[in-house]
């Protein structure tokens, strides 16, 4: 069913770009329980399987109905650019009770007979206690599935905003919305969003509050938009290069290329098809934080490199001349 976000003039002096470590971690979630959905992600969800069998997801996948509401609460919007994943399930935590049973009975009204399951009039039962449990539930997620990957998941959220951020610098909104999704249009100042979910109807006029947008790894191959007051309007999308995410390296540095770099250099160089930081370079390669920064200085000072600041991170890419050695 179609989603329609209404953009009056302020709203479009109100877009943002946000990272949500709590959506990454729902979204996996939700991939745990559709088959369907593993299409780019087989190896984790192996890994998954094999860390979590002593984890029961049953109380966040009722929540998570396949046609139907999820309830906000479960993942708020991010407030800021980059939340950390203990701010934001603290903000999860904060949820008053008779707000979250209110929007969990919603979401039980989507799933015939749910509601009268033993676990459904449990969590209703004491919505309090159901809120921490669903908390703890997403953190000990985050800390065995996601936040080890995070660094490799952040790097390749982080260069699709820098892209979008590119398209939106040349060619207006228009531009960006554009190509963030097939079932993404825009015209007349307003956004519709067509999604598989049959269950939902959402219209809602922005009267200011502008629009959060959010590349999820997760996410694919659906778009998820919505959201009701008070939250800020969201809309998540599939992030660019998620086909190659799990993969291994594919191409490996000439041997010239080493002679002239050394192996480490040339392999950074080599590698760098997306804009990275110098933590995810870290992290990918196994090397020590001060050995990649001091590759990357010297790559930068060669030429090969260019670097840009984005709030309290830093982004090397490489340049045409970078480009032309890697090749």
């Amino acid at each position: 069913m179609p989603m329609h976000m209404h953009f009056g003039a302020p709203d479009l002096l109100r877009c943002r770009f946000a990272i949500s470590p709590l959506w990454e971690t729902q979204e996996a979630i939700r991939t745990l329980a559709r088959p369907e959905r593993h299409g780019y992600h087989p190896r984790w969800v192996r890994r998954a399987r094999e860390v979590l069998t002593d984890l029961d997801l049953e109380p966040l996948w009722l929540m998570m109905p396949q046609c139907g509401y999820t309830p906000d609460f479960l993942c708020p919007p991010p407030a800021g650019p980059l939340a950390s994943m203990a701010s934001e399930t603290a903000r999860v935590r904060a949820t008053e009770p008779a707000a979250a049973y209110a929007e969990m009975t919603r979401t039980l009204t989507h799933v015939p007979g749910a509601a009268d399951t033993p676990l459904a009039r449990a969590m209703l039962a004491d919505p309090a206690r159901t809120i921490r449990e669903l908390a703890d539930l997403h953190e000990r997620v985050w800390d065995a599935l996601i936040a080890p990957y995070w660094p490799r998941l952040r790097s390749l959220l982080e260069a699709d905003i820098a892209f979008r951020t590119k398209r939106l610098a040349d060619e207006g909104l228009a531009g960006l919305f554009a190509d963030l999704h097939p079932r993404i249009e825009w015209a007349d100042h307003t956004l519709t969003v067509t999604t598989r979910n049959t269950a939902l109807t959402h219209t809602r006029a922005l009267d200011g509050d502008g629009l959060v947008l959010m590349p999820a790894v997760f996410v694919w191959p659906e778009v998820v938009g919505g959201f009701d007051p008070p939250w800020q309007p969201t809309l998540v999308y599939p992030a660019r290069g998620i086909g190659e995410l799990w993969s291994e390296p594919a191409r490996p540095a000439s041997d010239a290329l080493v002679r002239l770099l050394g192996a480490n250099r040339a392999t950074i160089l080599v590698e760098l098809d997306a804009p990275a930081t110098t933590s995810a370079l870290a992290h990918r390669y196994g090397l020590a934080l001060s050995s990649v920064s001091g590759h990357l200085s010297v790559l930068r000072d060669a030429g090969l490199l260019s670097s840009r600041r984005h709030g309290h991170q830093v982004r090397y890419e490489r340049t045409p001349l970078g480009n032309a050695l890697a090749q």
